[in-house]
């Protein structure tokens, strides 16, 4: 009978752990989900997009092979940013010192009003597919994300985040819907590359540098401190960095296997340079109806959580290098420097869209910008991880080897694109 009670009680006391746990994981998921999200952004669709329509599915495996590369930069970034409770501008600003700090700060505002360009116009070309001008849809998309703010949490804010960017996931099912050739897929993953041509290679260097971007690293850091994460959720915010890697890859895995099973099967070189082109092309594949309204769909999450995480990353950065207030569980009174920041940035884009910037002009532009960064901000960001965490969670070495070859890949083939371009 005693044993029979102890059992019982032993069975009870694992199902109640596990419930704290999946408790304890519920509640620490955001940061690396929401990120990841935005890391498919307008930018990173059309990449993947060309990828499709020019080389079928031979760069499918790229994007499964990113998975880890991505998980091991944000997963560091997470961990200084809990362990040491302060943002990347203020750590670099601390350890560096301020005109270090100016830079890295001063270059991703530039990197981010490019991107927010970027992703003003993704929303645009899904209005013009509609017939709704860009003075409708700038200034309206404009006054949403500026009203997000007005949210008074980091969570709701987060939420709101997560809701508007898991639309893209539209892409997964698109990209079935277009009925790819599984056989001629799994035969150009597992066949030779072509990597003697610079075109296929600009493409590899480009996927690359779509996947880690400075806002990125910026914005986690800052996101587990406003979310008032603890050493004690370590553990389960690298879940949420793994599980958001995975699903980011997947999506951009889906718009590269819809446009090689449309564009793709017209066997001949299809230049893509904007949202509305790649739409254009895909509809006569998917049905007028059925390719505008799931590209639509899909292409609007990924360019609003894409503003929101961009706008916030910069806002964070600002707000740590000259030491004020900034978090979004701050009232605007409070914290008037982070939320005008927010706001700025995206009254400029919205602004430089509206009078007609040459976007694609501005987009290789940003490109480049952002390969040059890469060595700077993967620079600073491994040196934090070597200086600044604790002894207990300190790199260990397998960890500072996976770390440095990242480091010299991500910045060769950054290096490599500039030199294309050129």
């Amino acid at each position: 009978m005693l044993q029979t009670k102890t059992r019982n009680d032993n069975e009870f006391g694992q199902k109640n752990n596990k419930a704290k746990k999946l408790l304890l994981l519920l509640g620490v998921i955001g940061p690396g989900l929401t990120v990841m999200l935005a890391d498919t952004d307008a930018g990173s669709i059309i990449t993947a997009a060309q990828s499709g329509a020019e080389w079928g599915y031979k760069l499918l495996a790229l994007q499964l092979i990113l998975i880890p590369i991505l998980y091991f930069v944000q997963e560091l970034t997470t961990r200084i940013g809990i362990t040491t409770a302060k943002g990347h501008g203020e750590l670099i600003r601390e350890t560096f010192g301020k005109k270090w700090a100016w830079v890295s700060t001063g270059t991703l505002f530039i990197a981010a009003l490019g991107a927010l360009v970027t992703e003003f116009s993704g929303i645009v070309g899904v209005g013009m597919l509609y017939g709704i001008s860009k003075w409708i849809t700038v200034p309206l998309v404009a006054l949403i994300l500026i009203s997000i703010s007005l949210a008074g949490k980091y969570k709701r804010v987060e939420k709101i985040a997560i809701f508007v960017g898991i639309f893209e996931v539209v892409f997964i099912p698109a990209a079935i819907y277009a009925k790819p050739d599984y056989g001629l897929m799994l035969k150009e993953l597992v066949g030779s590359q072509p990597l003697n041509n610079s075109s296929y290679l600009l493409l590899v260097a480009a996927n690359v540098g779509a996947v880690i971007m400075p806002w990125m690293i910026f914005y986690q850091q800052g996101a587990v401190i406003d979310k008032g994460l603890s050493k004690d959720s370590i553990k389960f915010s690298r879940i949420d960095t793994f599980f958001g890697s995975i699903v980011t890859q997947i999506v951009m895995g889906a718009v590269l296997v819809l446009t090689a099973a449309t564009l793709g099967k017209m066997n001949h070189y299809t230049p893509l340079e904007n949202i509305q082109q790649i739409a254009n092309a895909l509809t006569p594949f998917l049905g007028s109806f059925v390719g505008k309204v799931l590209f639509a769909i899909g292409l609007t999450g990924s360019a609003l959580i894409a503003a929101i995480v961009v706008s916030l990353a910069t806002s964070w950065a600002f707000s740590e290098v000259l030491d004020v207030k900034g978090s979004l569980n701050n009232k605007w009174s409070e914290a008037p420097v982070f939320y005008g920041i927010y706001c700025g940035g995206i009254i400029v884009a919205a602004i430089l869209v509206l009078i007609g910037i040459p976007l694609v002009s501005l987009t290789v532009a940003v490109e480049v910008m952002n390969s040059l960064l890469l060595p700077i901000v993967l620079g600073f960001l491994l040196a934090l991880g070597w200086k600044v965490l604790p002894k207990e969670y300190k790199l260990k070495k397998w960890e500072k080897a996976i770390l440095i070859f990242i480091y010299v890949l991500v910045c060769s083939l950054g290096l490599f694109t500039i030199f294309q371009l050129f």
